[in-house]
């Protein structure tokens, strides 16, 4: 793998990209009540395939991202069948809200972590998970989603739409 090793990570970046910003798309169709099936369909698409191909890296222990990808992979299939299994009845369509927002902020939790890893300006903020920048950012990227949570349950929970 380690001469295919900059090419995987290269296809998981991308993953990782779409899914949070066809994650994103999703999100704000539910703030407005609209559901856009094919954002939808890409965005767990792509999150499954993030989280799968997050466990491809070689490492020789458990990582704080191993956990959140393995969380996300449990939280994705109820989304899954929310949407296609139940079609969103009744209380499903509060599952499907919770869970897409919940899966979209694991990935943005993991992407601010790299990026506190990777970005030589943002590295010496947060030499590791335990500093305090890391924890601020997180903790206010966390309050964004569950404002951004508590609304789209909100807007989504009584729309009334043609499938986008």
């Amino acid at each position: 793998m380690s001469g295919n090793l900059p090419v995987y990570t290269l296809v998981h970046v991308v993953l990782s990209v779409l899914g949070v910003f066809s994650g994103l798309v999703v999100v704000g169709g539910l703030l407005a009540g609209v559901r856009f099936d094919r954002w939808i369909a890409f965005f767990l698409v792509t999150t499954v395939l993030t989280n799968v191909t997050g466990f491809g890296f070689p490492f020789v222990t458990l990582l704080p991202s191993h956990i959140v990808g393995a969380l996300s992979l449990l939280v994705l299939p109820v989304a899954i069948a929310a949407i296609y299994w139940k079609h969103l009845e009744g209380a499903w369509r509060g599952v499907f809200v919770f869970t897409s927002v919940l899966a979209l902020w694991f990935n943005v939790f993991v992407l601010f972590a790299q990026l506190f890893q990777k970005i030589p300006v943002l590295a010496p903020l947060a030499p590791d998970p335990k500093a305090p920048a890391f924890a601020i950012t997180q903790g206010l990227v966390l309050l964004l989603f569950m404002g951004l949570g508590w609304a789209a349950l909100k807007g989504f929970r009584n729309a009334s739409w043609p499938a986008k």
